[in-house]
């Protein structure tokens, strides 16, 4: 009886110790351990870009860097009278422009960042970069086969001699760089693996028809000064009749001969088919950075016509100079409208 009783407690002892063991399977809902990265919005997926593509990024930045300090030394002497491009705060702010972003984007390519961004910026920007290089080259050395009015960093001068200052060897130097980055973004474009889900696609025509209207708005702007003399009223003290008495002023894009005009068509036609070609870039970043260098360029352009009838008393700023600017602000809103158009995530 004692032995039969001490068994039974055993098992029992056993029995007790078993339930109270804990379950190898939780009850509740069964958690993962760390928590899943989540994809991308817009499906981006970014491949290790070629060194072709990290190089353009330098040539950017070094470009940005040479730009900038440009602006400081004197650019040209003209007739004796010396012109630098930072007169005043409106002056740097208007050549600052190009350059700093260019640094910007350069930056990130040459990191290794979203390369396609950087890469349709630089080819861009290098094919507009042709245009004014040809016409920086016809004002420091050709111009003076022509003598005519040019209105430079605010000043009216006549283009009778012409003397090349440290400023423009950096300014030439700096959109040399900006052309090179062009044609090495264009090597690499093929070769870097950029790619998204497609969600700038069903916006990509209106964007394209915005775009090709402003590059329109801005070349007919472009021919025309941005800043103009304005014509003098003259009273003829005996009879008192008031003559109006044309005044010469710079001339426009398409009236300068040689080099300068063939860099003003080339710009021209430049602007135009960029517009066109910026919005069918793929993905929605390259579209973003194409759109980006057209509207530094443009917007550039117009901030110096504001500029130039700002600083000089002889000029004032004409309606082509008012239509240059809103088109580089119409840039810029194009800009920011491909870069926010992404998909809503799926829940």
């Amino acid at each position: 009886m004692v032995a039969r009783d001490g068994s039974t407690r055993d098992r029992s002892t056993r029995s007790a110790g078993g339930t109270a063991r804990p379950s190898a399977r939780p009850s509740g809902p069964r958690r993962p351990s760390e928590p899943t990265p989540a994809a991308p919005a817009d499906g981006l997926v970014v491949g290790d870009p070629p060194p072709t593509a990290r190089l353009t990024g330098v040539l950017l930045v070094l470009a940005g860097v040479v730009g900038a300090a440009g602006l400081f030394p004197t650019y040209l002497v003209i007739g004796g009278t010396e012109v630098s491009q930072s007169a005043g705060a409106a002056s740097l702010l208007a050549g600052l422009v190009v350059p700093l972003t260019a640094v910007a984007v350069g930056g990130g390519l040459a990191a290794g960042r979203v390369p396609r961004f950087g890469l349709a910026f630089a080819s861009i920007g290098g094919a507009l970069s042709v245009g004014l290089l040809l016409i920086e080259l016809y004002r420091a050395s050709t111009s003076t086969v022509r003598p005519g009015i040019e209105v430079i960093a605010g000043q009216r001068v006549l283009t009778s001699a012409v003397d090349v200052g440290l400023g423009w060897v950096l300014g030439a130097v700096a959109l040399g760089l900006t052309v090179l980055a062009g044609a090495f973004a264009v090597a690499a474009w093929g070769r870097t693996v950029m790619e998204d889900a497609g969600s700038l696609d069903p916006a990509r025509p209106a964007l394209a028809g915005a775009a090709v209207l402003l590059g329109v708005g801005a070349v007919l702007c472009l021919v025309l000064p941005a800043a103009d003399v304005p014509d003098r009223i003259v009273t003829d003290p005996m009879t008192g009749l008031q003559v109006v008495v044309e005044q010469e002023g710079p001339q426009g894009l398409l009236e300068r001969p040689g080099l300068a005009l063939l860099g003003g068509l080339l710009l021209a036609g430049a602007v135009v088919l960029c517009s066109v070609l910026a919005p069918s870039l793929r993905p929605r970043l390259a579209a973003v950075g194409a759109l980006l260098a057209i509207a530094v360029v443009v917007l550039a352009a117009g901030l110096t016509g504001l500029r130039d009838a700002a600083v000089s008393d002889e000029l004032e700023w004409t309606l082509p100079g008012v239509g240059l600017l809103l088109a580089g602000v119409g840039y810029v809103v194009l800009t920011v409208l491909a870069w926010r158009l992404r998909p809503t995530p799926e829940r």
